[in-house]
């Protein structure tokens, strides 16, 4: 097993409107000893913008702005700008976030050169309703799927809503990697239940017939399913990747069912360098999960939300919303985890 020291909450929600109901599932993204926090800010009534604070070494915060970083603009996302993740590739930032228009989960880019600035992109995931999504993932790959991945179709498809043009595909935790692998862009996303990749060189190519193509093929893309009991509801990925000589780490969410309702657990897996398409390892039990009373009790029960990390000699923190109130982290040797990681089969 692998030793988790928990170090408690670094980030809670205050007293002004934009962020007076929780912070949460923060994008991380280390530069030294500097972090910046992009969190997730939750006013009264379920509206989400993305929130600001630096942090000094791991733990203490040094800065935390009083106005959302990023906010609401565009009908997409007018309801929430949600659990951002950040990476920086060629000189420029990548933020990926869901856009919650009320109804919608969808994945979002924004770009920015000094964070100061930001270039929002639209939607960048399929652009399809229920019913489109079924025909294209029926017409080819059908038997090579889990069954859930149909669920949210026959969900709707027995209330009447899977025509709807409006109610479109979720597709959430969307995640890049830290830089290009083989010239190309590889980005994490999460069409329920499992995480799915997609490789490409140009954001442009991220075209309809992209996607319609994506989809007819959806079998091909999916780098995990969920599998043990801790992740058979469903997963989805976490931060960014950790590029290590033995793959790259991949710290992802994994949920269990229970008879007294879900269970959100942290999860690690690792790939393939040069083929992050290809799965090497799985720890088949969690690699942290609620077990404090912050973590247990708050908006939602039972949550560990693992959305980003920074790396201070082998020591890896792990930061992570628990039960959609607070921002924690969790401490681990990279070293340990790595070696455990290596000896699944």
């Amino acid at each position: 097993m692998i030793t988790i020291e928990k170090l408690g909450i670094v980030l809670s929600p205050t007293d002004l409107e934009f962020e007076n109901n929780g912070v949460f599932n923060p994008g991380v993204y280390q530069e030294g000893n500097t972090i910046h926090f992009l969190y997730r800010a939750v006013e009264h009534g379920n509206y989400s913008t993305i929130g600001y604070a630096k942090m000094e070494g791991p733990l203490k915060v040094i800065e935390r702005k009083e106005k959302p970083l990023i906010s609401r603009e565009f009908d997409y996302e007018k309801h929430g700008v949600e659990d951002a993740r950040i990476v920086k590739i060629d000189g420029m930032y990548y933020i990926t976030y869901t856009a919650y228009d009320g109804v919608n989960a969808m994945g979002a880019l924004i770009t920015s050169k000094d964070l100061v600035h930001f270039e929002k992109h639209g939607i960048i995931t399929p652009h399809v309703n229920y019913q489109e999504y079924e025909d294209y993932v029926k017409c080819c790959n059908e038997a090579r799927l889990n069954p859930k991945y149909h669920q949210y179709y026959n969900l709707f498809a027995q209330i009447g809503l899977v025509e709807d043009e409006f109610r479109l595909l979720r597709d959430k935790d969307v995640v890049l990697f830290p830089r290009k692998v083989n010239g190309k862009f590889v980005l994490l996303h999460r069409i329920w239940p499992g995480i799915q990749i997609v490789q490409f060189e140009n954001w442009s190519d991220l075209t309809e017939a992209f996607w319609e193509d994506y989809l007819r093929n959806l079998d091909k893309h999916i780098v995990l399913d969920p599998k043990d009991i801790f992740e058979v509801n469903y997963i989805g990925a976490g931060g960014p990747p950790i590029e290590t000589e033995f793959g790259w780490l991949l710290i992802y969410h994994g949920v269990q069912e229970t008879p007294t309702g879900k269970i959100y657990h942290a999860k690690a897996a690792l790939l393939q360098l040069d083929k992050p398409e290809i799965e090497i390892a799985r720890l088949p039990y969690p690699l942290f999960s609620p077990t404090k009373k912050w973590e247990i009790e708050g908006e939602v029960s039972n949550i560990v939300f693992p959305t980003g990390h920074a790396l201070f000699g082998n020591d890896l923190y792990i930061y992570y919303g628990v039960a959609d109130k607070h921002i924690a982290v969790a401490k681990l040797d990279i070293n340990e985890l790595l070696l455990e990681l290596r000896k699944q089969p």
